[in-house]
């Protein structure tokens, strides 16, 4: 099955399908609609998230036509009483649909927000909603891994963090994304080689226990990696007794009698308490003059293990982590929503805007087809402000956790860029690489404080007075 076959328009829950079979029936489906995906809640008890996923958004929509396949499928569907669930005349309709739509994004590797539109979709009512489902599942999933490793890669500091998930990602799809993720997010490599291969990212590597025990001693094991494996030879030292194995390494070291260049790059530990285990092992390597051999760390760690290795004083060059960055363990999902704001009978018309009511504050919409503002000061992220597009920024919005007025300053940049446009692509193919720096840029505009691990100091997100001020009219009661 083809990637072209996942990303077309049968990516799609069924509701999506009946609702615009609906708007046909309705004579509605020329309607223009504005949907924005968003997130609601900040991940990870942070503050923040990084935008990923933009190749794939674009594969989508580059993707949107029924094929004859999907309309055979479509036409075999039936109702509960056997009739067929949806009329010749509509999938002769949905033959015709093309992505009538215009799309705006934010650069992917940028830092995001909680209640900030992230991706903007205007157009066609019929095709709008027929996206919903995929694009979010595009967008959610990748920010999702892509913040988790940029918060490893933060608490890590100047030390690399490898990617080394594979094994334990939730299928194939998934660790390739993660991979990428990481890397965007400022990780030095990855042990997956068709992820290597694929995203033109650094490869690294690893021995295993298993190569250990396929030798009758430690010493043997040792010395036949060293002699017949490939360039940057990381040994794993803690498979029986962390101390014996050391020694063990340092006596086939000193009997090689290698030159420099040619000593391991790194021994990698485990198990264990990671802060001792590393201080003994620094003290055995140098002791023995084998300064340069790193220490490599694994073991199920995490962006919190991390930090209070650093803060501990642990020895550790490099961490090594797989399980709980290529899952997001602790927060399996993110919050990402798309809603509609905005509905006209035709583009030459005015647009209506639209929220969402309920007694769940934080669930709450807002109008209209929006912008948003991202404020800096010498250089340091201040606000984001989200107004209406084509208009301007009032000086005073209404922060949206605390519901006070607040004063937006510093010098403002719009952060939703044009990415398609009648039905086609309008922006470059994203370039992993460029987002990476898009990223390791946005976070260097963060002050300490955002980039807390734990108790984050909470960035200004604001709605402009005057989406504010339509906002609260749509929210009185209509007798």
């Amino acid at each position: 099955m083809s990637s072209s076959t996942h990303n077309g328009p049968l990516l799609a829950d069924l509701s999506q399908i009946c609702m615009a079979y609906s708007l046909w029936k309705q004579e509605m489906h020329d309607y223009q609609a504005a949907f924005h995906i968003y997130y609601r809640k900040a991940l990870f008890k942070g503050g923040f998230a990084v935008f990923s996923g933009l190749d794939q958004v674009l594969e989508i929509l580059n993707n949107f036509k029924f094929t004859d396949e999907d309309i055979s499928y479509l036409k075999s569907l039936k109702n509960s009483d056997d009739s067929d669930a949806f009329e010749e005349d509509f999938l002769d309709y949905l033959k015709t649909l093309t992505a009538d739509i215009e799309v705006h994004a934010v650069e992917e590797g940028t830092i995001i927000f909680p209640n900030i539109p992230i991706v903007r979709v205007t157009g066609n009512i019929i095709v709008a909603q027929l996206l919903e489902a995929c694009l979010l599942n595009a967008v959610n999933f990748n920010t999702l891994v892509t913040t988790k490793a940029a918060r490893i890669a933060i608490a890590a500091k100047s030390s690399p963090v490898w990617e080394y998930g594979l094994r334990r990602a939730q299928g194939s799809e998934a660790a390739l994304r993660a991979a990428r993720g990481a890397w965007i997010a400022g990780c030095a490599g990855t042990t997956n080689v068709l992820a290597a291969k694929h995203f033109n990212i650094p490869l690294v590597n690893t021995m295993s226990h298993s190569w250990v025990l396929a030798h009758d001693t430690e010493e043997e094991a040792f010395k036949n990696y060293i002699q017949s494996s490939p360039k940057q030879q990381i040994l794993v030292i803690d498979t029986f007794d962390i101390e014996e194995g050391i020694k063990k390494l340092i006596t086939v070291l000193d009997d090689l009698k290698l030159p420099e260049e040619k000593l391991p790059h790194a021994v990698r530990i485990d198990s264990g308490d990671l802060v001792e285990n590393s201080k003994i092992v620094r003290k055995v390597l140098n002791d023995a003059g084998y300064k340069s051999v790193k220490i490599v760390a694994s073991g199920d760690l995490d962006e919190y293990i991390v930090e209070d290795l650093k803060n501990r004083g642990a020895r550790i060059d490099i961490y090594c982590i797989g399980t709980k960055l290529v899952t997001a363990f602790d927060e399996p999902a993110l919050s990402g929503i798309y809603k509609l704001s905005a509905i006209r009978k035709s583009k030459d018309m005015d647009w209506q805007y639209k929220i969402k009511k309920t007694n769940d504050f934080t669930k709450i919409t807002n109008p209209g087809v929006q912008q948003v503002k991202r404020y800096f000061i010498n250089g340091f992220m201040q606000c984001d402000v989200v107004y209406e597009e084509g208009g301007t920024p009032s000086d005073m919005a209404v922060n949206f956790k605390t519901g006070l007025t607040d004063y937006p300053d510093g010098e403002g940049q719009d952060l939703l860029q044009p990415i398609f446009a009648n039905g086609e692509q309008i922006c470059e193919d994203p370039d992993i690489h460029k987002s990476r720096e898009a990223c390791l840029g946005t976070i260097q505009k963060m002050n300490r404080g955002m980039k807390a691990i734990l108790f984050p100091e909470p960035h200004r997100v604001l709605l402009d007075d005057n989406l504010n001020r339509i906002k609260n009219e749509l929210l009185r009661p209509s007798y």
